[in-house]
Formats: C-alpha cells, sequence, structure tokens
C-alpha cells in the first residue's frame, strides 16, 4: 500500500500493530509527552506530507485523557500536511450519550463528533455505535463495521444444539433476530426494567421457550455487566442447559468481572475494540481480534472500494 501511514495514540499501540502486521506495513513513528503542568505534547517523527494517514485511538481510561490524545495528534497531523486525515475508533468514545432524553442533559456523542472534525479529520471508522444515529453527527463520512460475522463464526465453530438467542430486552429484539436467522433458531425475550441512571435493570420473566437449551445473549457491549447477570439469572431459573453471551465491546467496568465470574454465564465472547486489562482477564472471557476487519476496511477506503462485502467476511 502506497502512500499509507498508520499512527497509534499510547494505549492503542497493540491494535494498531496487529492493523499493520495485516497489511504489511510499519507503525508510523511518534511521540507523546506529558508537561509538568500536565499538557499533553505530540510530534510526528516522520514526514505525512501528501499522505493517507490513519489514526488509531482506544477507550482505556482515563477517557478523556484519551479525547485529548487523539485531538492533539490529528491537529500535528494536519499542521504537517497530511493529504487525509482518518480517525480509527473501535469503541466510539461517549456513544452512550446519544440523545437528550432528560431536561438540561448533554448530547456529548454529537460533541465528540464536533470535536473530531473540528481538529481536522476527514473519516472516521468506528465498530458497532451503541446507537446508529451516531453516523448523522459527522458532516464527515463515518464508516460503521460490525463483529457481528466474527461473533456468529466463533458459535457456529461450537456446533451447539437446542439454541435460542435471548435478548436482554424489547429493544434489542431486532438484533436477536438477526442473529436467530443466521443460527436458524428461536429467540426469547426478556422483560426488563430500568430505574433510573444507576445502571440497575431487573428481569422479571422470560417470553419464550428456553428449559433445556443452550441459550446465547448478543448485546452491542458489557459495561457493570448488570443487564448480563440479571438476564442469565432468571434464564438459569428457568432451567436453560448453558448460558453464552457475546458483546463486540467489552467495557467491563466497576463490579462487572466480579458478577461475571459468579454468575451462570459459562463464557463471555468479546473483541478487543476495548483493551482488556491483565487484571480482568479471567477464564469466562474469550476475546477475539477484530484488527484484521479494520486492517481490511483501511485497505478498501484507500483504494477506493465498497466495505459492504466485508461484513459478510468477517
Amino acid at each position: 500500500m502506497e502512500n499509507v501511514k498508520i499512527f497509534a495514540c499510547p494505549t492503542a499501540e497493540k491494535f494498531t500493530q496487529e492493523i499493520c502486521n495485516h497489511l504489511k506495513i510499519e507503525m508510523g513513528k511518534i511521540k507523546y509527552q506529558k508537561f509538568s503542568n500536565d499538557n499533553n505534547f505530540v510530534q510526528i517523527l516522520e514526514t505525512v506530507r501528501g499522505q493517507d494517514v490513519y489514526v488509531v485511538q482506544t477507550t482505556e481510561p482515563p477517557v478523556n485523557e484519551r479525547i485529548m490524545e487523539l485531538l492533539i495528534t490529528v491537529d500535528a497531523l494536519k499542521r504537517a500536511s497530511a493529504e487525509k486525515i482518518n480517525v480509527v475508533l473501535p469503541y466510539y468514545i461517549y456513544s452512550r450519550t446519544d440523545k437528550k432524553d432528560q431536561p438540561r442533559v448533554p448530547v456529548t456523542a454529537k460533541l465528540i463528533a464536533q470535536l473530531i472534525e473540528a481538529a481536522g479529520a476527514d473519516r472516521v471508522i468506528t465498530c458497532d455505535l451503541h446507537n446508529s444515529a451516531i453516523q448523522a453527527y459527522f458532516t464527515i463520512n463515518c464508516d460503521r463495521l460490525s463483529a457481528q460475522n466474527l461473533l456468529q463464526n466463533y458459535f457456529k465453530e461450537k456446533n451447539l444444539e437446542d439454541m435460542v438467542i435471548v435478548a436482554t430486552d424489547a429493544g434489542s429484539s431486532k438484533k436477536a433476530y438477526k442473529y436467530s436467522e443466521y443460527f436458524g433458531c428461536p429467540i426469547a425475550l426478556i422483560d426488563k426494567r430500568r430505574a433510573g441512571n444507576d445502571d440497575k435493570a431487573i428481569a422479571t420473566t422470560v417470553i419464550g421457550d428456553v428449559k433445556d437449551k443452550n441459550a446465547i445473549i448478543f448485546d452491542d457491549e458489557v459495561d457493570t455487566a448488570g443487564s448480563m447477570i440479571e438476564t442469565a439469572k432468571i434464564l438459569e431459573k428457568f432451567q436453560v442447559k448453558n448460558i453464552y453471551a457475546g458483546c463486540t465491546h467489552g467495557i467491563l467496568s466497576g463490579p462487572a468481572i466480579e458478577r461475571i465470574k459468579n454468575s451462570p454465564i459459562k463464557e463471555l465472547v468479546i473483541t478487543n475494540t476495548v483493551p482488556l486489562p491483565k487484571e480482568k482477564q479471567i477464564d469466562k472471557i474469550k476475546v477475539l481480534s477484530i484488527a484484521p476487519l479494520f486492517a481490511e476496511s483501511i485497505a478498501r477506503i484507500h483504494e477506493n472500494k465498497p466495505l459492504g462485502e466485508l461484513l459478510r467476511i468477517y
């Protein structure tokens, strides 16, 4: 690939290296430094003039630090005369604050889009947005990839019998239906109620037959794991055979790891859109790499090829 350079923000080096290995190119050289006054400094250590540049950033905490690193890097690339600046955000920052659903609250997902554009980005590549409408917050191109095939292929290789796809609430029933079509199995729905802003979800009953079946719960992300664990507990009460779960973004904040460890879930499968630190790696959690999908999308964008068929391959 000619005239392409890929740079990693500090916490995205491992993910970026996977992308570069797949594309058989060297990772771009960049220097990050924090001054004694807590200000960030970025310097591009090689020419990017006239280049198609990609900068990769994760959301490893502290998230607000990651935002500033990204914005300053984009600004540095713009001032270094990069031809095109493409931001790669495997997990979109502040994606859950995507609408004004209460009085006097921000729509931070849109603010992030505006900041990225203002810094000088020409394109954003992300994956499985919490709300697909976030794409419309940009006036530049925003490409949304999906981990659906990656998760489907993993569970297909398990050759599970008597499967049922479980939707954690009415809002996720459409996603559950897509997975059930692929596996040719029924779906079940959890009647769940949520109170306030404390992320507490209460599952009350199951709509559908789950008894003696291998249940799989699919979701876009798992944060504190409250919804998923409540779902797993009620499935256990309704005598499922085994409980599996799959999601794109394993945020796994707060009590999530302890909850999963002590839950009836046999296996939780996530991708590496969000880095999983060593202290959170437990036997019940399986991490799949989605870096090859991002690598192929970069290759196709650079070659002006459509991305649609990637969603069928990966």
